[in-house]
């Protein structure tokens, strides 16, 4: 379970370049265990759109074979990694990133032609394209931080609705 204080912040305009920086490492990083592409995903990389400060990446790997070596090239690096006994989402492998005792970056590391892969690039991109519609999220994101503060599970849980509304249409 993750408990920690969830801190929605203003949009950084420096999100942004902390995406490219962080997914151009994690290529280079991870391009040995046959890693070829890493987005910056998740409410930093909509422009304008308050977030929690922390940069969410995904990469796509043939398979989880090789998280072994996976591992142990991030483990270099600052990155730990959330046994999937812990994370408890079967279709991905994730690391944080922490930097002074605070998570700085996740990455969600999927088997390639998992379908939240399309899935992330789709909500991220109709909320780049629709003001109105990140508007909305922003809202929505701010009143379910003060109410679930402590617990970031149920942050994340009471977010699903919405997003799976705009991936429906």
């Amino acid at each position: 379970m993750a408990y920690e204080t969830i801190e929605i912040k203003n949009p950084d305009p420096n999100w942004k370049n902390k995406g490219i920086r962080e997914s151009k490492e994690l290529l280079q990083i991870l391009s040995a265990c046959g890693v070829r592409e890493v987005e910056h995903i998740g409410s930093t990389a909509i422009p304008d759109l308050p977030a929690k400060p922390i940069i969410d990446l995904m990469a796509s790997i043939a398979s989880f074979e090789q998280i072994t070596g996976v591992v142990d090239n991030l483990s270099l690096y600052d990155w730990h990694y959330v046994p999937p006994e812990l994370d408890k989402q079967h279709w991905r492998r994730f690391f944080v990133k922490v930097e002074n005792d605070k998570r700085v970056a996740h990455l969600h590391l999927m088997q390639e032609g998992e379908e939240r892969w399309g899935e992330q690039l789709k909500f991220r991109n109709k909320l780049r394209a629709d003001a109105h519609l990140a508007d909305q999220y922003a809202a929505l994101k701010r009143r379910i931080a003060q109410e679930f503060n402590q617990d970031r599970e149920k942050y994340t849980e009471a977010k699903t609705a919405f997003i799976n509304k705009v991936l429906r249409h």
